[in-house]
């Protein structure tokens, strides 16, 4: 217990609870050993503080310490930032680069927000895990390098696997040691020494005295849900510390710095228990649309074969069926399939191809549909958070990397 709290004190970590003393215990543990660690959390919750813990206690710790935050580097130059590049291996590669994992070599990489890379670049570093070895871009020439690697997430690791969006076998050779940190709302006696501290030090910062909460409010800051943890905390003792002339703040002041909590939220639903695995009505928009395209691309297919097709009257119920499916009407045609003249025949496939060129059109019309439909989620998702990407691919539910890449294929950055 000593040395736990000899590593908060040097490390500037605070709180006592319980489940923080563990995760700092499972770090001090696992520092000496060479083995791969993986840090879990919601955002905010400091995270990043233990990587450096593992690094300066470990026989590293006179090594490089690099962090590499895999969110905010693009998925096309990724793989050249973290294992280098040949001299002429993509356009603009004028010269020879080393990658991270060239230059911390005999150290530790922090990787933050792993569940971001892309699964080409987790192949690459699958292989580093295995055995140190990587190739540069656009060189075969395998490399060696000997550094420890320690991840963080705020992805819920096994469900990115199971939405294919991570490997199973990387995930098990990154948590070889997996530390998990509480969110704010469950060290709720930690709330106010956090927020005191955060005070001190804005108060020494900004030059003024230090702001103090009453008993009330200090109640009325453990019950907030606290969605951005630690990080949210800290921004709302700085707001009351540079806006605020009263330097005893009550819980009247408290509450206009504090986000609104919504009422009656309806009850979250185990999506197992609905049959489906959708986590919004977004999602399930585009599964109806998506299966609406899938039925016009079985009626395209089925309007060839009917043209081609020895045995009409079979096709000409399964033609009307999927009518039926899609337009929610039968066909008007009462008279069953003859063989029939030349004449007879160019007729009826050129009937045929009117209903095809029309399946077409629906199929454009849905696709533009879907497309306005993405593009007016990703406005309004912008809109409610002012501006702030982050916030938004949160929303959405996707990268903040794939929202870049939506917002320039949509000309919004304007």
């Amino acid at each position: 217990m000593d040395n736990v709290q000899n590593t908060k004190q040097r490390f500037g970590i605070i709180g006592n609870d319980p489940q923080l003393n563990f995760a700092i215990g499972k770090a001090l543990r696992v520092a000496p050993t060479e083995i791969s660690v993986l840090v879990t959390g919601e955002s905010g919750v400091g995270k990043e503080i233990f990587p450096r813990i593992i690094h300066q206690l470990s026989k590293r710790k006179h090594g490089k310490f690099i962090a590499v935050n895999c969110g905010a580097i693009p998925e096309g130059t990724i793989d050249s930032e973290l294992f280098g590049h040949e001299k002429g291996a993509f356009t603009g590669a004028t010269q020879t680069r080393s990658g991270y994992f060239e230059v911390a070599d005999g150290g530790t990489i922090f990787l933050d927000e792993v569940g971001e890379l892309p699964l080409s670049t987790q192949v690459r570093l699958l292989r580093v895990l295995e055995n140190g070895e990587f190739l540069k871009v656009g060189s075969s020439k395998v490399q060696k390098t000997d550094v420890r690697i320690v991840a963080a997430t705020n992805v819920h690791m096994l469900e990115a696997i199971h939405k294919g969006k991570f490997r199973e076998d990387l995930y098990y050779r990154l948590s070889t040691v997996e530390i998990n940190l509480p969110p704010l709302r469950d060290r709720k006696g930690d709330i106010h020494l956090l927020f005191r501290k955060f005070a001190a030090d804005f108060a020494q910062k900004y030059r003024m005295p230090t702001v103090r909460l009453d008993e009330k409010a200090q109640a009325l800051l453990e019950q907030q849900p606290w969605a951005g943890n630690i990080r949210q905390l800290r921004n709302i003792a700085e707001q009351l510390s540079v806006l605020e002339q009263e330097r005893n703040i009550d819980v009247h002041i408290l509450k206009q710095y504090l986000p609104a909590t919504k009422a009656n939220l309806p009850a979250i639903i185990n999506q197992k228990e609905i049959g489906g695995d959708f986590s919004s009505e977004r999602e399930i928009l585009y599964k109806v649309l998506f299966d609406m395209k899938a039925d016009l691309n079985d009626l395209k297919k089925l309007t060839h074969e009917l043209m081609n097709t020895s045995s009409m009257d079979q096709a000409k119920a399964q033609h009307e069926g999927l009518i039926e499916k899609i337009y929610g009407e039968k066909s008007t045609e009462e008279e069953p399939y003859q063989l029939q003249s030349p004449t007879t025949a160019t007729t009826d496939q050129q009937a045929f191809n009117d209903r095809y060129e029309y399946a077409e059109e629906i199929e454009e019309a849905e696709t533009l549909s879907l497309q306005d439909k993405e593009l007016e989620l990703i406005v309004k998702a912008l809109e409610r958070n002012k501006g702030k990407r982050k916030a938004a691919a949160a929303e959405l539910g996707i990268s903040e990397r794939t929202l870049y890449r939506k917002i320039k294929q949509f000309d919004l950055d304007k």
